[in-house]
């Protein structure tokens, strides 16, 4: 993985008041209202109008990833990635950064399980040379076999230095194994090193042949330009690259853990001890808007900043941590999750720990949550929905992200107006989906009992 681009901000440090005075107005107002279209070969085209500043942000997001490799053959998606960079017979290898940086911009790519996306930054005016830039990589990649095998050991280093020599980084991948089972999800996104090792070129032409095709693409722009222009010119660079038979993607659904599941993992270089949960839940593409977002805002009641219930539990009354933290990853095509954690104190217990955060849990799926907590919380949530639009990367990354795992525009355009439909009810019912058996990581700097 060249980047890993961050999820969109929830911009807490909003003021309460004015997130007061623009609550009314936010839930019918469309946050990106962009234009969608389609071309003739297939390729998704959005344009988001932003005339703030003179710069664009220009993405490709290819319907693949991680859950995607063939059996026995992971890492290969996150390889492609890099392998992206290597060159065309119009741009040499090492070439498409460099170019992109002569003219002020910058650029890079991600990998997930779900997706693997292209970007680049940079001044309206060259909005031409950076869709025929990404234009021609997606028709006419070139990979010689010395390039193939470099780039190989840059990514199997890659995972050596970000995986196995962090500790937190085997956890998490030893956790999502362990919750996930046999599903697709449970393959880590840069693969297991053994089987890195026997990816060859023709996997990577192979992959590349199969997914890498307008019609199983988004071009996303965003910034300083009219859907007029963008049009002209995806019609000019992209329209010309032929479909391609891309097969379905399908994520089944999980096997359900039997029982809470328990992993600890410890070494000499852990200072701060750290405690994981994490539970399956739906996501967009598997349940409806109204359960997202009743997720979404119990991340926030649970763990979004100093005045949640988990921060006034165990930070303030219990002195148990100095911090924790609860999100919802539901931009997915197959299940999403939901995940809690916490820094806790030196001494202090997993178990109890686990047990302060079941109850928390256990009293909103009981009790539900008060309306004026509720109404408190609506009020963050939906005033930072106000400033989104101001952000040309990381706030309109959802809406691309979103239509990526096969989730409408809808669902990020209206989120507004459904958490601000939202009842303590809701609440209740998305703490009950965490009441199922989940999985728990703890990071510590000694082996636990």
């Amino acid at each position: 993985m060249r980047f890993r681009m961050p999820h969109c901000p929830r911009l807490m440090a909003i003021a309460m008041g004015l997130a007061v005075t623009l609550v009314p107005h936010i839930a019918s107002a469309k946050v990106f209202d962009p234009d969608v279209f389609t071309l003739k070969n297939g390729l998704t085209v959005v344009v988001v109008e932003n005339h703030r500043a003179p710069i664009i942000s220009h993405m490709v997001w290819y319907k693949v990833g991680a859950a995607d490799e063939p059996a026995g053959k992971t890492g290969l998606a996150h390889l492609l990635e890099h392998l992206m960079f290597k060159g065309t017979p119009s741009v040499p290898a090492g070439a498409f950064s460099k170019i992109v940086a002569q003219h002020g911009g910058v650029d890079n790519a991600m990998t997930s399980r779900d997706f693997t996306a292209y970007f680049q930054h940079i001044a309206a005016p060259h909005l031409p040379l950076v869709m025929q830039l990404e234009a021609d990589r997606m028709a006419h990649l070139k990979l010689s076999e010395a390039d193939f095998q470099s780039e190989r050991d840059v990514v199997r280093e890659e995972r050596r230095q970000r995986v196995e020599n962090q500790p937190g980084a085997m956890l998490a991948e030893r956790l999502s194994m362990a919750l996930w089972m046999n599903h697709p999800y449970a393959r880590p996104i840069g693969g297991f090193d053994s089987e890195i090792q026997g990816l060859t070129r023709a996997d990577a032409l192979t992959f590349h042949k199969r997914w890498y095709a307008p019609n199983n693409a988004i071009l996303f722009v965003a910034g300083d330009v009219t859907p007029a222009w963008v049009r002209e010119l995806a019609e000019k660079t992209f329209g010309s690259i032929p479909r391609a038979n891309t097969p379905r993607r399908v994520r089944p659904s999980p096997e359900a853990p039997p029982a809470d599941i328990r992993i600890a993992f410890s070494a000499p270089q852990v200072r701060q001890a750290q405690w994981t949960r994490t539970t399956i839940v739906p996501s967009c593409a598997t349940a409806d808007a109204k359960t997202g977002a009743a997720l979404d805002t119990l991340a926030d009641i649970l763990g979004g900043g100093t005045s949640s219930r988990l921060y006034r539990k165990l930070v303030l009354t219990n002195t148990q941590a100095v911090g924790v933290s609860a999100a919802y990853h539901g931009l997915a095509l197959g299940p999403g999750s939901f995940s809690i954690s916490v820094t806790p104190l030196p001494g202090q217990s997993p178990a109890d720990v686990d047990a302060a955060v079941t109850h928390e849990i256990t009293t909103i799926a009981k009790n539900g949550v008060t309306t004026d907590e509720l109404a408190r919380v609506k009020d963050r949530m939906l005033a930072a929905r106000v400033f989104a639009r101001d952000d040309l990367f990381a706030a309109p990354q959802s809406l691309a992200q979103a239509l990526a795992v096969g989730c409408s525009i809808a669902t990020v355009e209206d989120f507004a107006e459904t958490v601000a439909s939202l009842t303590p009810s809701d609440i209740q019912g998305a703490a009950t989906r965490l009441t199922t058996p989940y999985a728990q990581g703890i990071l510590m700097p000694e082996a636990t009992p």
